[in-house]
């Protein structure tokens, strides 16, 4: 895993087309293209099922290597993608996406942090502004996207 002498970059991804489910997988397959693992977290078991629900049949001329650290019998170091309720990074991921509200310290040992929250939910949303501040007032790279009709696009200040 590699980190910046600064800290993680910050980048947060606005839902307001699709579902998280839905949007996640291209940007967790840059991820691996990069040589990233990812610990993908939420609280919500829900979303964690649905979650690797999505990656199991998100294209079929691709395969994005998960497991659900909660599985019985599952190595958490062996997955290049660990969905997970936990922050602990079990397998010395590269990449935090953190759904549904995860805190995590601004100065986390990752390369970067993706925090993906919904348009509808002001309680995730009002989080991640709050995150987004705190990355930018410790000097952090923080970069802003919302979905446009043809995919993710930066948008202005957030």
């Amino acid at each position: 895993m590699t980190i910046t002498s600064d800290g993680p970059e910050w980048w947060f991804y606005h839902l307001s087309r699709t579902t998280l489910e839905r949007a996640v997988g291209p940007l967790l397959e840059k991820c691996l293209e990069r040589g990233w693992r990812v610990l993908a977290v939420s609280e919500d078991a829900t979303r964690r099922g649905a979650l690797d629900e999505a990656l199991w049949t998100y294209d079929d001329q691709s395969f994005l290597p998960h497991g659900q650290s909660e599985a019985e019998g599952l190595d958490p170091a062996a997955q290049p993608i660990l969905i997970s309720a936990s922050t602990d990074n079990q397998n010395e991921a590269a990449v935090a996406l953190l759904m549904d509200g995860t805190d995590l310290p601004v100065d986390a040992p990752f390369t970067r942090c993706m925090v993906m929250f919904d348009d509808g939910d002001s309680a995730t949303r009002q989080k991640a502004r709050e995150q987004f501040k705190a990355a930018k007032d410790a000097g952090l790279s923080a970069r802003y996207f919302q979905q446009g009709p043809r995919g993710w696009q930066e948008a202005g200040k957030y």
